[in-house]
């Protein structure tokens, strides 16, 4: 009730009101041990990762969805540069287009995770902070709507709709790209596409830019710990990365801007690498993962490959 009295006071908002939408939170016993990370020791696997995500299925529902807003993804693309295939891509490892937005409700899941969030967790301090912050952002946006704040639902984490944003992205980035005079992330595409695409221009996306190019190693030049060091962070220019053992081809070679070594372990095999420019960079703060964004940039790849056929 301290938490509901100080958002009423720092958002102007109704404190009675305020104090009964947290109060009819209820706590999901669940959700606190699904935010723990996996043990130690546990592998990464990429083939494996990839799996879930890239799949006829969710292939033909992304062609479905591509065809139904082609006219939404090109003006997108006009507005903000980030191309359609990028778009498709996140749709369709968020949600399958639609299909599974999640069945916690909101409320719920942000109060479980503001106020008991699992001390087990690394960074339990700094996490219990975010989603205080979220459950903010959400109390904020559901006062200025003639909603039940107990209706929406989402995921575990207080994500929501097509493109499962957070409370803060949707205050932050959603925009009504439809000019319908509402914000739908649920059940309106054009919002959904739009809001995408201003997320990622928020963050620097660069258009025309490829978020990826091949590269392959010369061994005898190698300093693969060199080039790791940076992790995902875009730190080398082309120059400096061949110079540092890897081998460039075509328009990589003259990239201008900077590049990261991207590896995706396969358990006991050997990893895959990639080089990760800004825009694959930009890619990851969706969701910080790799591994997120080369089945982001994968399931687009592969929609627009079944499109022409």
């Amino acid at each position: 009730m301290q938490f509901a009295d100080d958002v009423a006071e720092r958002r102007n908002l109704d404190r009675k009101w305020v104090r009964a939408t947290i109060g009819n939170a209820r706590l999901l016993p669940n959700v606190p041990r699904l935010m723990l990370p996996a043990p130690r020791g546990t592998a990464k696997n990429w083939r494996v990762y990839r799996s879930r995500f890239i799949d006829p299925i969710r292939i033909a529902a992304g062609v479905r969805f591509w065809r139904a807003n082609a006219d939404t993804l090109a003006r997108a693309e006009a507005e903000y540069g980030v191309p359609p295939e990028i778009i498709v891509g996140i749709v369709g490892v968020e949600t399958i287009y639609g299909r599974n937005m999640g069945n916690f409700r909101v409320i719920d899941a942000l109060a479980t995770l503001a106020f008991d969030f699992p001390q087990g967790h690394p960074r339990a301090a700094e996490r219990q902070a975010f989603f205080r912050g979220e459950l903010e952002s959400f109390l904020s946006i559901e006062s200025r709507t003639a909603e039940d704040p107990m209706m929406p639902v989402g995921s575990y984490a207080g994500a929501m709709g097509m493109p499962q944003f957070m409370p803060s992205s949707i205050a932050k980035y959603a925009t009504d790209f439809d000019g319908d005079g509402r914000i739908d992330l649920v059940n309106n595409p054009a919002d959904v596409i739009g809001s995408v695409a201003s997320y990622f221009r928020a963050f620097g996306w660069q258009p025309g830019m490829p978020p990826i190019y091949p590269v392959g190693f010369d061994e005898a030049r190698l300093k693969k710990d060199v080039l790791m060091a940076p992790d995902i962070l875009p730190s080398f220019s082309a120059d400096a990365f061949v110079a540092g053992g890897a081998v460039l081809e075509g328009e990589a070679l003259t990239h201008k801007g900077l590049l990261a070594l991207i590896e995706l372990q396969n358990g006991a095999d050997a990893p895959n690498y990639v080089a990760g420019t800004q825009n694959f960079y930009v890619i990851t703060r969706y969701n910080w993962s790799s591994y997120y964004a080369m089945s982001v940039i994968d399931l687009g790849r592969e929609v627009r490959t079944a499109m022409g056929q």
